[in-house]
């Protein structure tokens, strides 16, 4: 299998991680890449640096890397780096990078130890690297040390988690080959995440450091803890050698030589090293980006569609254009202003399912807020006041008949007390619009300037239409107070006047006659003239109506088995109340009822006995809230149903006035404004320049924006190159292999070869590998991922074998076929014993 386009993976992740990261939307796609961990001291910032070819980390004791550092490898003619917080400067010298690193990792976290999560991005662009992106993150500690956290080894675990939880991070564990395999940092936490060993590739350090007579080859064949992508030996310079300025390049050759020199590992000299290291990750992470580019790609169409619509926007602005910026100021006005009559009237499209906004906030207030704000009437203060009211009408005579003045003064107190709540309507109106302005220019927040006059031009006009609307309200109020229409056909009136019903419920009269019946329960009606009772609440069959002329009540002491709570009526002239009764005896369930029926029946002017208290429980009232004469109270009574009347006729106009003032002398006012003048209004402020000044924020992010998009888009694109370019080669055609016969034994081992069948491993024709002890039956690892066993009983021709002990045999995969011709001699390859063979 061939895939065009797949060199440029790693460059296109780049590409996404840089795009991601400064517009600060890393955490919704989680890229592909190579997340370094290990112990402190381990030597992660060596194998960088030798990949590099340059010292650019900073060194020295103890926890050197503090912030995680996103290093971006690319593979390039001419040699410089680059940082993302330092956008357009090139670091030729490398010593700078460093210094670069630790004042930028100070800058966060201080210049004592501590950590951050926030990760440097750096750019390093050599002829000498492989493209590959790797994450170097602080080493794992135990003990904190100067003014770091006593929880550091926590904080630093939880950071690397971030990075290594993530499914399409690879793994690269860092363990010194002079410590315990089995106690090492690295490998403990990829195990927790990586149970399988999937993700993480292994590298031991330090093997020329091992006390001597030990090695690790067992580590490194991938027996002792078995990795899925196995473990790959180096060797960095020493401390010595770093304080001496050694070279890399030179320190790379002494690498190299010590693998070949070793006995242990020159058999494997070829699988080790540095540039195997970075060739085997560069393989690695292009083979693990591709086996994530589906899931990769749901994600970037996704991210695509999220910004299409904010892209929209920017993708015909010119910034410097004069007739760009004076459409642009035509369409932002036009649109503000469709977008104001949509808040207040409402709209189909577009609707905010969250709260409510706009128009139905000002209906809440019309409808919901305003008609509770009106006169709520405090019983007890206006029944005071009536009564204040008629003495002061009749002065020093007794009134006959219900005063009109009273009324008239009564009404217009209540009138005038409207006032307070309309124009509190007003304010909150008000309120709603200036947040609905706010509300739509917010689509014009990339012109600061443009914005804040179009608020404050609006919002003047608002007010300065608030005085006229608050004038106009006022004088309806005004208009109530000039004359009181009693001949509205909804005022009850004095001559249509009906006696209100003050009370009605159920109660027993207790005392009717044991011949009778005794006690029997009643539906009783009482009003300012009389106290009715009927046989039940649908009021048709009434068997009695008591005038409460010359009526008085009094308590009651209830039976001995009776838990009902008794009162009587009876009449102050000693006559009878009803039949042959002087008084009647009304029971309730609860002394409550009892208060609440005495309450009652003192609005309609029948009082207690004198050596009973006026009211109990929370009825109770001041001694002058109830005349003791009963003609006042009934006037009183009187007033009261007629000034209710009257008010709710009055709350009624008001309640229907308003909404209607309030709508045409300022909302529509308002949006007729936005729509006919405020375009002149912001001709006449300033120069359009200084209005269509983009502000940087704006600019720089819609610079990012329009970078990640496209971004996305090419990288969409390339994906799809590279899914749709994938080719198979086609099969050989079928070869005469009728010459080929099976080897007869001789003397001496005989092996029959024959060709195993053709194989792609990414591009790399050649593998090396070693015959100084083949076993019988061999399994060839490529790239780490897929193992293909075959026999070494039928090997092709065309492999070159070479008994002597420590040489290595390449054969080439892309000659399926090995194929005698047809007159070489049929015989058999024949290893004589006395040479090492195969099988051993």
């Amino acid at each position: 299998m061939g895939n065009r386009g797949m060199e440029e993976l790693i460059p296109l992740i780049n590409k996404l991680q840089d795009a991601f990261s400064s517009i600060g939307q890393s955490c919704n796609l989680d890229l592909p890449q190579i997340a370094v961990v290990g112990g402190q001291s381990a030597g992660k910032s060596s194998v960088l640096e030798n990949f590099v070819g340059r010292d650019f980390l900073p060194r020295g004791s103890g926890i050197v890397t503090r912030r995680p550092l996103i290093l971006q490898l690319i593979n390039n003619k001419a040699e410089y780096a680059e940082f993302l917080h330092c956008k357009g400067k090139k670091f030729v010298d490398f010593d700078e990078v460093r210094l670069e690193i630790e004042a930028e990792t100070d800058r966060l976290t201080g210049s004592n130890k501590g950590i951050s999560p926030i990760p440097i991005n750096l750019r390093v662009y050599s002829p000498n690297v492989l493209n590959l992106t790797l994450i170097d993150l602080p080493g794992m500690t135990k003990v904190a040390v100067g003014d770091q956290p006593l929880d550091i080894e926590y904080q630093i675990r939880e950071m690397l988690m971030q990075f290594i939880t993530k499914e399409s991070c690879l793994i690269l564990a860092v363990t010194p080959a002079n410590t315990d395999l089995a106690n090492s940092d690295a490998l403990k936490i990829a195990k927790e995440v990586d149970p399988q060993g999937l993700r993480t590739i292994g590298v031991i350090t330090k093997l020329d450091l091992m006390d001597e007579g030990t090695d690790a080859r067992d580590i490194l064949e991938n027996k002792l803890l078995p990795l899925r992508r196995g473990y790959i030996g180096v060797v960095n310079r020493s401390q010595k050698d770093i304080d001496g300025r050694k070279d890399i390049r030179a320190a790379l050759a002494a690498e190299r030589k010590f693998f070949l020199s070793h006995p242990s590992y020159r058999h494997m000299a070829e699988r080790m090293g540095t540039p195997h290291l970075q060739k085997t990750l560069n393989q690695q992470l292009t083979n693990h980006i591709r086996d994530t580019l589906p899931g990769l790609r749901n994600k970037l169409q996704s991210q695509l569609l999220s910004l299409e619509k904010e892209v929209e926007e920017y993708k015909h602005y010119r910034p410097d254009d004069p007739t760009r910026k004076t459409k642009a100021l035509l369409q932002m006005v036009q649109q503000f202003g469709v977008d104001f009559e949509k808040c207040i009237e409402g709209s189909g499209d577009q609707v905010d399912t969250v709260e409510l906004s706009g128009g139905a906030r000002i209906n809440r207030i019309f409808h919901e807020r305003f008609p509770f704000e009106l006169i709520v009437f405090d019983e007890k203060e206006l029944r005071r006041e009536i009564s204040h009211a008629i003495k002061n009408v009749h002065g020093v005579r007794t009134g006959l008949f219900t005063p009109d003045l009273a009324f008239e003064a009564i009404v217009k107190k209540q009138i005038v007390k409207l006032k307070e709540p309309c124009v509190k309507c007003i304010d909150l109106v008000i309120q709603e619009l200036i947040n609905t302005v706010r509300q739509c220019t917010n689509k014009l927040v990339s012109y600061p300037r443009l914005r804040e006059e179009t608020e404050r031009i609006v919002t003047t006009h608002v007010r300065e239409r608030e005085g006229k609307t608050k004038d106009q309200v006022l004088l309806l109020i005004d208009f109530e107070l000039s004359y009181i229409n009693t001949n509205h056909e909804d005022f009850i009136g004095f001559a249509k006047y009906v006696c209100p019903v003050i009370r009605k419920g159920w109660l027993t009269i207790n005392n009717i006659s044991i011949i009778k019946g005794g006690s029997k329960e009643y539906w009783f009606v009482l009003t300012a003239e009389s106290l009715s009772w009927y046989k039940d609440e649908e009021e048709k069959e009434k068997k009695y109506m008591l005038p409460l002329d010359n009526l008085k009540l009094r308590d009651v002491e209830k039976g001995f088995m009776s838990t009902k709570h008794i009162f009587a009526v009876f009449n102050t002239e000693h006559r009878n109340v009803y039949k042959d009764l002087r008084q009647i005896e009304l029971a309730c369930d609860s002394q409550e009822d009892v208060d609440s029926w005495k309450a009652s029946f003192l609005r309609a002017g029948v009082y207690p006995e004198k050596d009973q208290p006026l009211l109990s429980a929370e009825d109770a009232a001041p001694s002058d809230t109830f005349s003791m004469d009963p003609q006042l109270e009934r006037q009183v009574e009187t007033i009261r149903n007629l000034v209710d009347s009257y008010i709710g006729i009055v709350n009624k106009t008001i309640r229907d006035l308003m909404p209607k003032t309030i709508m045409h002398l300022m909302i529509n006012s308002a949006k007729e404004f936005i729509h006919s003048e405020l375009l002149a209004y912001l001709y006449s402020s300033g120069d359009q320049n200084t209005l269509m000044e983009e502000s940087a924020d704006q600019a720089q992010r819609r610079d990012e924006t329009l970078r990640m998009y496209h971004a996305i888009k090419e990288a969409l694109t390339l994906i799809g190159d590279i899914s749709t370019s994938t080719v198979s080669a086609p099969m050989p055609p079928p070869v005469n292999d009728s010459w080929i016969q099976e080897a007869r034994s001789g003397p001496g081992v005989c092996v029959a070869l024959t060709p195993p069948p053709a194989v792609s491993l990414c591009g790399e024709c050649l593998i090396p590998f070693s015959l100084r002890r083949l076993p019988r039956s061999l399994c060839l690892s490529l790239c780490g991922e897929c193992l293909i066993p075959f026999s070494l009983r039928r090997l092709p021709r065309s492999l070159c074998l070479s008994l002597r002990g420590e040489c290595l045999i390449p054969f080439s995969l892309f000659s399926p076929h090995s194929r005698r011709p047809p007159g070489a001699p049929q015989r058999p390859t024949i290893i004589r014993p006395a040479e090492p063979s195969l099988l051993d």
